[in-house]
C-alpha cells in the first residue's frame, strides 16, 4: 500500500511539474464552469472542448455549460457564477459600460480578457420552398433569433430595423430552431455563430434550404450604423449546396474571466490554448483564428494579469491601456 501511495505521489508531482508547479496553484478551484450558449451552436462545441482540454492538461475539472449566450455569459462571469465566459465583443462592451440588456445600469468592471477566439458571422437559414432568399424577404415572417440573451437575439432586431423589415420574432436554441424550420413552425432561423454552424450544416444536409447574410448595400448600411461590427465573407463549401462565399457582418469573440481568477490559473489557461492550436482545431475549425496575433481585436476590455504575463513573455504587444 505504501509503495502505491508513493508512486501516486510521484505521479502527481510530475503532473503538476508539467503544468503549473504545486506552489503556483494557490487559490485554484477544484472545478470551474465555462458559459457557452445553446446546443447546436459553435459556442457549446468550443466551450465544451475547451473544458475538456483544461481538465486533461491542468487537472482542474472544467465543463462547458448551456446558457443564453454572450449577454448572459458576461453577467454570469461578473457575478462569479461562471469562472470563464465566451462573449462577443458587442454585448461585452455594452455590459462593460452598464448597458447590458440583462443587467441594465450595472457596469461589468470585473470582466477581464483571456484570449481571442474567432469571428462570429450572422446568417439566416430557411427552407427553399418558403421563397425566402434575403433579409428583405423576412418582413412579416416567423423568425427565430436564437436564445434570448444571445448575440443573435441582441443584434438581429437591430438588423431588421436597418433593412426595414418587421418579422414576428421568437427565441429558441439552435437545435430547436432548425427543427421548427423543418416542421414549418417558423419560416426562418436568423443566427450568429462561428462557421460552420453545426445546426445549419445539419439542416442543409437533409433539406433544400437557402442560407444567406446581407447584400452589399445592406451590409454597408449596417456597418455605418454599428461600427463595432466588421465585414465578413462566409467561405464557400461550408454547407452542402453552397459553393460560393456569401457577404455578411461579424463580431469578434473572446474568452473572458473574472478579475479575481488566480493569476497563475489565467496564465496557464491562456498558455494552454495559445500553444496548442492543433488541439483547438480538433475541437472546432474556427480555432484557426484563436491565435495571439488577434489580441488586437479587443479594443476596450483589460486583459487579465495572467494573460498579460503570457503574451508579454512571447513578445506580443497588447493594445495600449489594456
Amino acid at each position: 500500500m505504501r509503495v502505491w501511495t508513493l508512486t501516486a505521489a510521484v505521479a502527481t508531482t510530475l503532473l503538476l511539474a508539467g503544468t503549473a508547479g504545486a506552489q503556483d496553484r494557490e487559490g485554484w478551484p477544484s472545478s470551474l464552469t465555462i458559459g457557452t450558449a445553446s446546443q447546436g451552436g459553435t459556442y457549446f462545441i468550443y466551450g465544451t472542448g475547451l473544458g475538456g482540454l483544461i481538465t486533461e492538461e491542468l487537472g482542474v475539472n472544467a465543463s462547458g455549460e448551456v446558457t443564453g449566450g454572450p449577454v448572459q455569459n458576461a453577467t454570469l462571469v461578473e457575478t462569479g457564477d461562471h469562472q470563464i465566459g465566451l462573449v462577443t465583443m458587442g454585448p461585452a462592451y455594452e455590459a462593460w459600460i452598464g448597458e447590458s440588456e440583462l443587467a441594465p445600469g450595472v457596469e461589468h468592471k470585473s470582466l477581464r480578457a483571456l484570449f481571442p477566439m474567432y469571428q462570429t458571422p450572422f446568417q439566416v437559414v430557411a427552407l427553399r420552398s418558403s421563397g425566402i432568399e434575403s433579409a428583405a424577404d423576412l418582413g412579416g415572417k416567423r423568425v427565430s433569433v436564437g436564445p434570448a440573451g444571445g448575440t443573435a437575439a441582441t443584434y438581429w432586431p437591430r438588423f431588421f430595423e436597418s433593412v426595414g423589415v418587421s418579422p414576428d420574432v421568437s427565441y429558441s436554441g439552435a437545435n430547436d430552431a432548425v427543427s421548427q424550420v423543418k416542421d414549418g413552425l417558423i419560416d426562418a432561423f436568423a443566427f450568429a455563430a462561428g462557421v460552420p454552424i453545426a445546426a445549419f450544416a445539419q439542416i442543409a444536409a437533409e433539406n433544400e434550404v437557402n442560407i444567406f447574410g446581407f447584400s452589399e448595400d445592406e451590409r454597408a448600411a449596417i456597418l455605418s450604423a454599428m461600427p463595432e461590427l466588421a465585414a465578413f465573407d462566409v467561405p464557400g463549401g461550408l454547407y452542402q449546396g453552397f459553393p460560393e462565399e456569401g457577404p455578411t457582418v461579424s463580431l469578434w469573440n473572446f474568452a473572458v474571466a473574472h478579475a479575481d481568477m488566480p493569476e497563475s490559473l489565467a496564465y496557464e489557461i491562456t498558455k494552454l490554448v495559445m500553444e496548442n492550436n492543433d488541439r483547438m482545431l480538433q475541437i472546432h475549425a474556427t480555432a484557426s483564428e484563436t491565435i495571439a496575433e488577434n489580441t488586437d481585436k479587443n479594443t476596450f476590455l483589460p486583459y487579465h494579469p495572467g494573460a498579460k504575463r503570457y503574451f508579454e513573455e512571447i513578445g506580443v504587444t497588447l493594445p495600449e491601456g489594456l
